[in-house]
């Protein structure tokens, strides 16, 4: 690592924690040249698969417009940042293990919701109306009426399965 002070390239490792919930490794480093101390942060280069629009055209997969997307829909609503940041996380997180290449936007889509409707209901809806492409009160009505009668992640998590996890 070269110093970024010095240009020097004799760099020593003084620490190293985990940051970033363990996806990154932050690591404090001392320049042997010129004495001063900088930070890095490294992480694994993983890639993400290309999203298949609509229309059939194929572009990459852009954390940026997931991140607009979600906080579009969370705008003055009571979540914080770090809980939005963990969900996009999980988002991407299942987007690289699901080891396609290729991913629908309607998958995405459907995995933006699925955070969204854990964290903010009326996010959720906000959502639902542009990505579904609501056209009238009566397609918000329904989709508020199937939000009520569906059990709370809470209900959800202490419900029995009845199938085997096993296939």
């Amino acid at each position: 690592m070269h110093c970024p002070f010095c240009g020097e390239n004799d760099t020593k490792v003084v620490d190293s924690r985990l940051a970033n919930e363990g996806a990154m490794v932050r690591r404090r480093r001392e320049c042997l040249s010129c004495g001063e101390r900088f930070t890095t942060f490294e992480a694994a280069e993983l890639v993400l698969p290309r999203v298949v629009k609509n229309d059939g055209s194929r572009v990459p997969f852009d954390e940026g417009k997931l991140r607009i997307g979600m906080m579009r829909s969370l705008e003055k609503r009571p979540v914080d940042t770090e809980t939005i940041e963990a969900a996009i996380g999980r988002i991407m997180k299942r987007a690289r293990a699901s080891g396609e290449r290729e991913l629908s936007s309607q998958t995405i889509g459907g995995w933006v919701m699925d955070a969204l409707r854990e964290l903010d209901k009326v996010a959720y809806v906000r959502f639902a109306s542009v990505y579904r492409s609501f056209q009238d009160v009566s397609a918000f009505q329904e989709e508020i009426e199937r939000l009520e009668n569906e059990p709370s992640p809470e209900q959800q998590r202490k419900q029995i399965s009845l199938l085997s996890d096993e296939d």
